[in-house]
């Protein structure tokens, strides 16, 4: 580790601190720094690294915890962590991942981090934990996380999946001079990961400056180099026919997992063993079938610039827009064969790539609509290409604020994190403050856009756009009084009554409950909001009602704060009158 590392991250830790609306303390900064970089190949945004952080008291050792399937964020509201819900569009040995992160300003590492660590995962990694008898020794974001990992576990046995649990420890010493009995205790820590599950896989990596330095000042690659066999060059675009094992290389990074942020702007995910990606996977394990690329529609990728030579494309700004379903099933279904026999036949057939060469961004939005509209989508899918996204996108970069239409597309050019605002936020501060509903808000974090008649609502047309930006800036206000306040407000809280707080705001400003945007119009025009004075009223009456109906209802804090019946309750019992749902 050069001298020099630890003084470039500590400064990079002090320019983000202050670049909050609301710094937070050296510690909390290093450790959301720790988090994103720790998880650096994984593309996550600032919200879903916030989500994960544990930090304060009673977070057992781990200051960050994340659940990923098949290198993709699960959140609380997946799809597979549903109570009814089956694993059957999971492919068969997909990779569950529990990532643990300990974050320390320390200068070292030291024993009782990994003795700490140890212990509680000993405790949380138990499938018959008993959560009433740990509760009080843990935090209930660190219960949550491992919660969300041990359902998930149980949801995909049937698809024989392999799990990997991996520590990372980070703090501002040398990663390269360890002491031996610190690395003793990781391979302890390691193999009791490893010795959890018949299935699992234990990792534990010491990061310090230099290795957090290396990460930071590295964004992840959109250059990428692709041979091809034959093309056909028509302007700057062209068709070519890729083997797969190139293909292959193309999608995946050093260590043999795919490139997930070259998907980034392509309108869904992987769906896992359904009808066609069966297909598809039969068609790569039968020798005779015909050619690959006979049988399927093939790869679009849109990119701002490639040059060919000698059979090389080397292509900038690579997104792959159509074809996610064929990538990802060839991934799964190739990749250990292509590490032990990358000669195998299979491995010659091709694939047809189209590469359409374009800055335009209308011109992009046309092809990822008209690629994507020949297969089954839902129109909600579609939703960062549509006018209105853009229009507020382009709303939001006019008054300095941004609009992150493009996951990461605003963090990856250098701006400030606090102005950063995502589709699913905006949509969660829509639903919380301008349609009166902060229970939907917080239970739907990733599928609240999931439906079309959702999607209406939450985006319309009819809704101007100064109420979009006043509800974004509207929302960060209130979580940076949260950061702010005397009394420290701990993340469990936080979490579950950001949007209820939110709420209370906007209503407050209008004098009584309503479920339509243009209720916001003036607060908008006049960029209005409750005093912190007054936000300091509101959350003390809030965490009254709240904890008054638990015990009322017998519900713990999460129920309630999912309850309309408790946003119902809330809203009459401060005399705004009850929320009628339609």
């Amino acid at each position: 580790m050069s001298a020099n590392d630890r003084v470039l991250i500590n400064q990079m830790i002090e320019e983000r601190r202050h670049a909050r609306g609301v710094p937070l303390s050296f510690d909390a900064e290093f450790e959301r720094f720790a988090s994103e970089h720790a998880l650096h190949g994984f593309g996550l945004s600032d919200e879903e690294i916030e989500a994960g952080v544990i930090g304060g008291a009673d977070d057992g050792g781990i200051d960050g915890a994340y659940v990923f399937l098949g290198g993709r964020l699960l959140h609380e509201d997946s799809e597979i962590l549903q109570p009814h819900a089956g694993a059957a569009n999971v492919e068969h040995g997909t990779r569950l991942t529990l990532w643990l992160i300990q974050a320390k300003t320390s200068a070292g590492f030291s024993e009782v981090a990994l003795d700490k660590a140890a212990s509680t995962c000993k405790n949380l990694l138990d499938m018959e934990v008993d959560e009433a008898t740990v509760n009080v020794l843990y935090a209930d974001e660190l219960l949550a996380r491992f919660r969300l990992f041990r359902t998930a576990l149980q949801r995909l046995l049937t698809r024989h999946p392999t799990v990997l649990i991996k520590f990372s420890y980070v703090t501002r010493g040398d990663a390269s001079e360890v002491h031996p009995k610190v690395q003793a205790k990781a391979k302890l820590l390691a193999s009791q990961f490893t010795d959890a599950f018949a299935i699992s896989t234990g990792e534990v990596e010491f990061l310090g400056p230099g290795e957090l330095w290396r990460r930071a000042s590295t964004l992840p690659s959109y250059t990428l180099e692709l041979p091809y066999r034959e093309s056909i060059t028509h302007g700057t675009s062209h068709l070519a026919l890729v083997s797969l094992g190139e293909y292959l290389d193309f999608l995946s990074d050093e260590s043999g997992a795919i490139k997930s942020h070259i998907f980034d702007w392509n309108v869904r995910d992987y769906q896992g063993n359904v009808e066609v990606n069966r297909e598809i996977a039969a068609a790569l394990r039968d020798p005779d079938a015909p050619e690959f690329w006979w049988l399927n529609n093939g790869i679009t990728i849109v990119c701002s610039q490639a040059t060919s030579v000698g059979k090389r494309l080397s292509l900038s700004d690579v997104q792959v827009v159509n074809g996610l379903q064929t990538s990802y099933t060839l991934h799964e279904t190739l990749k250990d064969l292509y590490l032990s026999d990358p000669t195998d036949p299979v491995f010659d057939r091709l694939v047809q790539v189209r590469i359409l060469v374009t800055v335009d961004q209308a011109a992009r939005d046309s092809v990822i609509r008209a690629t994507n509209r020949q297969t089954s989508v839902p129109v909600a899918s579609l939703r960062a290409t549509d006018d209105i996204q853009r229009q507020i996108e382009s709303y939001f970069l006019e008054h300095d604020w941004f609009y992150d239409r493009r996951k990461n597309f605003y963090r990856n050019q250098g701006k400030t994190a606090d102005r950063i605002v995502s589709i699913p936020l905006l949509a969660q501060s829509v639903m919380a403050m301008a349609l009166g509903q902060p229970d939907h808000a917080r239970a739907r974090p990733s599928s609240l856009l999931k439906s079309d008649s959702d999607y209406r609502r939450v985006f319309s047309d009819k809704t101007e756009l100064p109420v979009y930006l006043w509800l974004a800036r509207a929302q960060r206000r209130v979580d940076e009084f949260l950061q702010s306040t005397s009394d420290p407000v701990s993340r469990s809280l936080h979490t579950n009554l950001r949007f209820h707080l939110a709420m209370l705001g906007a209503v407050d400003l209008v004098g009584r409950v309503f479920s339509k945007p243009e209720n916001l119009n003036n607060a908008a025009r006049e960029d209005a909001f409750p005093s912190d004075a007054r936000l300091q009223s509101l959350w003390a009456s809030l965490q009254e009602h709240f904890d008054a109906f638990q015990r009322e209802k017998r519900a713990g804090p999460d129920k309630t704060a999912k309850s309309s019946d408790f946003v119902a309750s809330l809203t009459d019992g401060l005399g705004y009158g009850i929320l009628r749902r339609k």
